[in-house]
């Protein structure tokens, strides 16, 4: 009995160690002690429809990892050794807020709302072992909850991911796994980017060559941007769409968790989709074909206006285009009930604009000054529209182009700036700025990530701060990581490049600002990587690896300085071709790269255990990086 008790004491006593929520609660108190499941657990409830789907799937959740019989009641009176989710009419409760207490006889979870209710359920199986989302299932002896009371709520109401599912098509069931990943982390707002000029993604049953024509394109594999054009002959079997049904079933999937869907219909440019459909609708009369992934943009970079090789742009001058935007916003507004749908409006190539008669008309008639005006206009339309279905508008930072339409929130990716101005100018703003939300970007360095073209380390992500300085606060709705898919074909990489930058994202919304700490995030994040490792879940281990400083001493000379996110780590490197270990050279200092040497490969340890990934970085690109030819 003595080594039981002793046993089930440093059980306990380890559990203070292990509570690593993301994103961290407004108020955490732990004590030492445990709650052990019991092998016939009840969660108890009130009648409410509502809860007992999220008790359902806590349940099922549950008794799948822990063999155990999970059974609920419907009742008011909290049971001992069980769980009780209780619907409280305190007023002290923030909204989605929630209070957890668990002590050694039981849990006891109170919200003033069913999503509060949901959020604690999220937070109380962070609390749990990791083996609670094992795949597959990992029986335990014991099952041992930490004894703690959590008091939280979120920061922002707007906590989102924008996933592009028109560079790439993801299944309506593979959206739903990526909606369940992010419901863990308390995201509730999903905003699918369904057009862009490689794929037209929504069913519209009144214009029905937008999915028989614009859904589909030639099947390329390599890096997006550089493919060769597709041959007449190629066939064009890549894509697909949701239906009416599957955009219903998509929708209440969310709802249950949550979670609101935001529907992006990305005009005036971005429209090669909807063109190679109905090709009446540009300005540049011609012969269109959904882009494959070949080149036929040039961008400046910053998010300067492109340079189109072709016309990809709706014309603002062409009353078929209005028209064409009714029957689609009609359809969209019956099928997403969220309040917002958005209209896009970034990266409008305008040189075909320039040249077109049409536009120089319409100038002319409406008394438009420049293209900016001639954007606005079409934006302003375009608002008008969407209002009439009921809907409010928002769009990328460009809408603000011209002149801001009445009544539209701005979402701001150009940096801060177009949402300071947009919440200057009395709208509401979602900051989703590429320095800090841009989860497409690589996450370290380029010799070891797939290309893009910037990179944003997890570090950096975590520094997103949604509130500039001088702004109304209460016009910033929140904000979202933003991950664009031209260089993500599948399932396994939308995982590695969500998370772990997600988890950075979703703690900048949700979490207190003053309990933002680096240190112990990182620490937390780590914890994480150990379930999202029991759940087969894929993530960049980044942050374990070595950045590169690169200067030249002399004209022929390069030096190197190396560091890592995160503390605790050793680099150990080699310059003479072959794989560095723990019991190579240790890095202390700036190096100089050897006259002669071909390759610098370095990794980083971790207690005998490498933690990085082999790093090799051909001097070459060493030289390239210190300005030296």
């Amino acid at each position: 009995m003595a080594a039981a008790c002793t046993a089930l004491f440093i059980s306990v006593q380890s559990q203070k160690s292990t509570i690593s929520i993301i994103p961290q609660p407004a108020s955490v108190v732990q004590e030492d002690a445990g709650f052990i499941l019991p092998h016939e657990l009840f969660i108890i409830l009130p009648q409410h429809e509502e809860l007992k789907k999220i008790a359902g799937r806590l349940a099922a959740q549950l008794s799948a990892a822990t063999g155990y019989d999970v059974k609920i009641n419907e009742g008011n009176t909290p049971v001992r050794k069980s769980i009780f989710l209780s619907l409280s009419g305190d007023k002290s409760i923030p909204k989605e807020g929630y209070r957890l207490q668990v002590t050694t006889n039981g849990i006891t979870l109170t919200a003033a709302e069913p999503a509060g209710i949901f959020y604690g359920v999220q937070t109380l199986l962070q609390l749990l072992p990791k083996e609670i989302v094992s795949k597959p299932a990992i029986k335990k002896d014991e099952w041992v909850i930490p004894v703690v009371t959590i008091e939280d709520h979120p920061r922002f109401g707007w906590r989102g991911i924008m996933l592009d599912v028109s560079r790439h098509f993801f299944t309506k069931e593979q959206v739903k796994e990526y909606i369940d990943e992010m419901v863990k982390y308390k995201f509730n707002l999903l905003h699918l980017h369904l057009t862009d000029d490689q794929g037209w993604r929504i069913e519209i049953k009144s214009l029905p060559k937008l999915t028989e024509v614009g859904s589909w394109r030639v099947d390329k594999t390599g890096t997006f941007g550089k493919f060769s054009p597709p041959a007449p002959s190629e066939p064009r079997t890549s894509g697909g769409f949701y239906t009416h049904d599957d955009i219903k079933e998509l929708v209440q999937y969310a709802k249950d968790r949550f979670v609101n869907i935001l529907p992006e219909i990305d005009i005036p440019g971005h429209s090669l989709a909807a063109i190679a459909s109905y090709p009446e609708l540009v300005c540049t009369p011609g012969t269109y074909k959904v882009n494959s992934g070949e080149q036929f943009m040039i961008w400046p970079g910053g998010g300067q206006h492109f340079y189109g090789l072709l016309d990809n742009t709706l014309c603002p001058a062409n009353e078929k285009v209005y028209e064409f935007l009714d029957k689609v916003f009609t359809e969209v507004a019956q099928l997403f009930p969220f309040e917002y749908i958005h209209m896009g409006g970034d990266e409008t190539a305008r040189n075909f604009w320039e040249k077109s008669p049409l536009i120089k008309a319409m100038m002319k008639k409406e008394k438009l000054k420049d293209l900016n005006e001639v954007q606005s206009y079409f934006v302003k339309r375009v608002e008008k529209i969407i209002n009439a279905k009921g809907k409010k508008m928002i769009g990328w930072d460009e809408i603000l182009d011209g002149g801001l339409a009445p009544n539209a929130a701005v979402m701001s990716w150009r940096g801060m700036k177009g949402g300071i101005e947009a919440a200057k100018q009395g709208h509401e703003v979602v900051m989703s700025p590429t320095d800090f939300a841009y989860i497409d970007y690589m996450q370290g360095d380029a010799v070891l990530e797939p290309p893009v073209y910037a990179t944003l380390r997890l570090k950096k992500a975590y520094q997103f701060e949604p509130v500039p300085e001088g702004v109304n606060a209460a016009l910033i709705k929140g904000g979202q990581a933003n991950l664009w898919t031209e260089q993500v074909y599948n399932t396994r990489h939308l995982q590695y490049m969500t998370w772990p930058r997600g988890f950075a994202i979703a703690e900048a919304l949700w979490s207190p600002k003053d309990k933002r700490d680096w240190n112990n995030f990182s620490a937390r994040v780590e914890k994480q990587f150990e379930r999202s490792d029991a759940a087969q879940v894929k993530y960049a281990p980044s942050i374990y690896d070595p950045i590169f400083e690169v200067s030249k001493k002399d004209t022929a000379t390069i030096m190197v300085k190396l560091s890592t996110e995160i503390d605790g780590l050793s680099i150990h490197y080699s310059f003479d071709n072959s794989f560095p270990d723990q019991y190579y050279a240790k890095y202390t200092a700036p190096l100089t790269v050897p006259k002669d040497a071909v390759t610098m490969k370095v990794i980083t340890y971790r207690d005998n255990k490498a933690m990085g990934r082999m790093m090799v970085m051909p001097v070459t690109e060493l030289r390239r990086r210190a300005g030296i030819k």
